[in-house]
Formats: C-alpha cells, sequence, structure tokens
C-alpha cells in the first residue's frame, strides 16, 4: 500500500510531459506543411540558357529616342495676327467668355481689366462689363463698375439709364432715385428729365415728379420743355396749374418765333380742349400781333379753323382777310 502511494505522483507526471511533447510535434509538423505551402506557391527562377551577348546592343540612349519619336505631336493652337483695336477687343471677349464659362471669373476679370487699361472711354466695354457681372449675379461688382463708368463719362445716357434700371430691377428704389439726382446735376437733355419723372409717377411720387419738371424748365426754358409740362398737370387733373404753367411760359419763353409759336399752338389747344374758346381766341390774337406775318402761316390756318368751328361770321370774315394779307 505504501509503494502504490509513492508511485502514482511520478505516473502522473510522466503522463503529462508525453502529452506536452506530443502537442509539440503536431505543432512543429503543421509548420513544416505551411512552409512547404509557401514554397510550392513561389515561382521557379528561370535558368538562362544562353549568356553570351547579343550581336546587336539596345543603349538606354536608343531607348529615349525610339520613346520620342514614337510620341504623338502636341497640338498647338494656331498662331493669329491682330492688327486693330476692334479685333483685340473681340479676341479679349471671346477669352473672357471662355473664362466665364470654366467659371474662372477672376480671370475674366481681369481680362476686361486690361481691355479698360487701353480703350476706357469705349462706353460699350463698360455696358458689357457691368452686364456679364449682372449675369454671373455678382451685384456689388456690377454696381461698382457702373460706378466707375459714370465717374469717367457722366455725359454718356446711356450709362446712367442702365446703372438705374439695375438698381430699380433689383427694388432698390432709393438706390435708383439716388442714381437719378447725380445724373441730373450734369443737366442731361430732355429725354433723362422725363425718364426721372416717369420713374417717379411709376411709384406714384406726383409731387416729386411735380418737382422735376420744375427743374426741367430752368433747365431747358423751351416750348417743348413747357408744353410737356403742362401736359402732366393736365393728366393729373390740375387744369389751373396747366394754365399757369403756360402762363409763366409766355413770360419765361427764350427762343425765336418758331418757339413762341409751338407754344401759343399749345396754349390756345389747351383752352379750346376746356371750352374756354374766348381764351382760345384771345391766344390766336395776341400770338398774331407778337409774331412776323410772314411767320404766321400755321397760326392763321389753325386760327381760321377754330373761328369756322367756334366763331361766328365776323370772326371768320376778320380771319380770313387777316390771312390774305400775309400772302
Amino acid at each position: 500500500m505504501r509503494c502504490r502511494r509513492d508511485s502514482s505522483p511520478d505516473r502522473f507526471r510522466l503522463a503529462g510531459f508525453l502529452l506536452k511533447r506530443e502537442q509539440q510535434q503536431k505543432k512543429d509538423k503543421n509548420t513544416k506543411v505551411s512552409v512547404c505551402e509557401k514554397e510550392s506557391k513561389l515561382p521557379r527562377p528561370t535558368r538562362v540558357k544562353n549568356k553570351s551577348p547579343e550581336a546587336v546592343q539596345i543603349t538606354a540612349e536608343q531607348l529615349l529616342r525610339e520613346a520620342r519619336e514614337r510620341q504623338e505631336p502636341e497640338v498647338l493652337p494656331s498662331e493669329h495676327s491682330i492688327t486693330d483695336s476692334t479685333e483685340l477687343s473681340d479676341y479679349r471677349l471671346r477669352r473672357r467668355k471662355e473664362f466665364e464659362d470654366r467659371k474662372d471669373y477672376a480671370r475674366a476679370r481681369s481680362v476686361w481689366e486690361r481691355a479698360l487699361k487701353d480703350h476706357h472711354r469705349n462706353h460699350a466695354l463698360w455696358v458689357k462689363y457691368a452686364e456679364s457681372e449682372m449675369k454671373n449675379k455678382f451685384v456689388n461688382s456690377a454696381r461698382h463698375v457702373w460706378d466707375r463708368a459714370v465717374y469717367l463719362l457722366p455725359r454718356v445716357d446711356l450709362l446712367w439709364y442702365k446703372y438705374s434700371h439695375m438698381e430699380e430691377m433689383l427694388g432698390n428704389i432709393a438706390g435708383a432715385r439716388q442714381i437719378f439726382e447725380r445724373w441730373m446735376n450734369w443737366s442731361p437733355d430732355q429725354q433723362g428729365w422725363l425718364s426721372f419723372a416717369k420713374f417717379e409717377l411709376r411709384y406714384n411720387e406726383t409731387e416729386r415728379a411735380r418737382s422735376i419738371y420744375e427743374r426741367f424748365f430752368l433747365c431747358h426754358p423751351k416750348a417743348s420743355s413747357f408744353i410737356r409740362y403742362a401736359e402732366f398737370e393736365v393728366k393729373c387733373g390740375e387744369v389751373s396749374r396747366a394754365r399757369d404753367v403756360y402762363e409763366r411760359a409766355m413770360e419765361k419763353l427764350e427762343g425765336g418765333y418758331e418757339e413762341a409759336e409751338m407754344l401759343y399752338l399749345a396754349f390756345a389747344e389747351f383752352e379750346q380742349g376746356c371750352n374756354e374758346f374766348q381764351r382760345a381766341r384771345v391766344i390766336y390774337k395776341f400770338a398774331l400781333d407778337h409774331i412776323p406775318i410772314g411767320r404766321a402761316e400755321e397760326l392763321y390756318t389753325r386760327f381760321i379753323a377754330f373761328e369756322k368751328q367756334h366763331g361766328d361770321k365776323q370772326g371768320i370774315e376778320d380771319a380770313i382777310v387777316g390771312r390774305r394779307r400775309t400772302l
């Protein structure tokens, strides 16, 4: 019994040792198999059968030369000579459009600026430059271009028209009004003043339009200016104001007999339209007294037609007799 107790631990140790050795042998066997598999997958090196030099040797220079010869030639743009400024501006316009199509706006602006550096007096360039900025929705840049344009070319009405129209389309009514005011400081022609008045009437600013007409005939004291002002008052239903405009015009009118005849005829037709026939008759007679007989042919024709329509027999005879004296 005592011998069995002593031999059992040795037997267990021996069994454990054998088990570990068996596991180690299996592990070593698996490692050898994986290494053999890897070696079997690698390509076998080929043997060079003929190690003698070739008869024709190829150098690196020859390889590069053949590569250059087989390379396709680069397509270069054709050379184009520019002979005048118009052709140069067309070329710049095409280049600018190419940059814009590629959305390279900075280079497009550079083309515009270089064109304006040499042709800053060409208002068409300023218009196209600003319109290109508006087209690409760069409002502040377009505003800056218009400001520079009207500063350099204040007598070109087209620039003011385009500038004010842009602000009006953007809904900036106060800004458009300010542009018109800046324009009026340069005393433009009649169409500029009338455009300003129409702008105010579009927004029902009658009093503002009336003040513009007041400044208008002070800047252009001509018969057509007074007639425009009076027609404005008639459209507004202010007959007394229109009559006052005609009376002031007869005092302040500057010009020759043609301007005076135009004003008298318009004044007489106004009174005739208001059914003030006696006033119209007085105006006709006043005009005939102040305009030389040789220049009053149209005035006599209108007076005779007026007397035939609204006068009596004696008035018609007097008008006809006066006409015969001019012949």
